[in-house]
């Protein structure tokens, strides 16, 4: 174990309140002493392409995971979501934590809710996802990309550039924001990406004594879920080209997972969706739900919307 553990993390306001929660678990739980090796990634960087044009989600992780393979940090902190589904030898997930509120967020300052937007009215958001869901419920609604930190966003919608923007729950209860959500979508309307919400620890996949001590940090439910939810987009080739949601939540003992997808090039194509549950108290039953649920994907003709995604020039990335 190093006498001074460091964490690699992305310097945005929300992904340093991710590592000050990480840091002060190891510290409370551990007694250990724990610094923050802030850094600015690529992902952050570029703000005026889609993550799909330049990259990919992975833009997020690439100079956290340089820092852990040179030895400059002992661990990463990253929001799930933008983990990608394998990852790199030598690297592993050593923990997840407990998940907070996956949903999505609709925020405005000026409507109630989606519902309640004009016709026409402008929505923020550089997810394909949010984009065919949204298509979904309102058709009319023009959907324009949003890219910056959280804060950035919100200044953006604070300007008047968009009538709505669509953000995920979990970061703005973590900044103390929440009295910025004017509701959340139900699942039924808008489902998540896999991950969201949850907060995953990285490390290298070599340092035994440290994953094993951060393996008691993770929670088991929220763990099992999201390895079901990685299983249905690692099973598809899941990426920012494709417009694809899972999400699996628990029914007593068992494992209920929902996934959709969209069509990258045609916002009002229909929605593809599966669902299936099982008893998912072990890691190889869940991600076998989650392949179960792809393979269903496939089957209503999902093959024909992965390949579209694989072919465009996407304007908007997945989460």
């Amino acid at each position: 174990m190093p006498e001074n553990v460091v964490i690699a993390t992305r310097e945005s306001r929300l992904a340093l309140w991710q590592a000050e929660h990480v840091r002060a678990l190891l510290e409370s739980r551990f007694g250990d002493a724990v610094s923050l090796l802030p850094m600015t990634t690529r992902g952050d960087q570029i703000l005026d392409r889609s993550l799909a044009k330049v990259g990919g989600k992975g833009l997020f992780v690439k100079e956290l995971e340089n820092a852990l393979e040179d030895c400059r940090a002992d661990l990463a902190v990253h929001s799930l979501k933008d983990l990608p589904m394998d990852l790199l030898p030598g690297f592993a997930l050593a923990a997840v934590l407990e998940r907070e509120d996956p949903r999505d967020a609709f925020v405005s300052s000026r409507h109630a809710s989606l519902e309640a937007l004009p016709q026409g009215a402008t929505v923020g958001t550089s997810s394909l996802r949010r984009v065919v869901q949204l298509k979904a419920l309102r058709p009319d609604l023009r959907i324009e990309p949003l890219r910056g930190n959280l804060d950035t966003r919100l200044r953006k919608l604070d300007e008047g550039q968009y009538d709505a923007i669509v953000l995920a729950a979990a970061g703005l209860v973590r900044l103390g924001l929440a009295e910025r959500i004017r509701g959340r979508f139900d699942t039924a309307q808008m489902l998540p990406c896999a991950g969201q919400g949850a907060l995953g620890i990285e490390t290298r996949s070599n340092s035994a004594p440290l994953n094993e001590r951060l393996a008691t940090l993770t929670h088991r439910p929220t763990w099992l879920a999201v390895l079901a939810e990685r299983a249905v987009s690692r099973a598809l080739g899941g990426n920012c080209s494709v417009p694809l949601a899972a999400h699996a939540t628990w029914r007593g003992m068992r494992l209920h997972v929902r996934a959709v997808v969209g069509h990258p090039e045609r916002p009002d194509a229909p929605l593809l969706q599966a669902a299936a549950e099982s008893e998912g108290a072990d890691p190889r039953a869940a991600e076998a739900l989650g392949t179960a649920v792809a393979m269903d994907l496939l089957a209503r003709g999902a093959a024909a919307y992965l390949a579209a995604g694989a072919t465009a020039e996407p304007s908007a990335s997945s989460t």
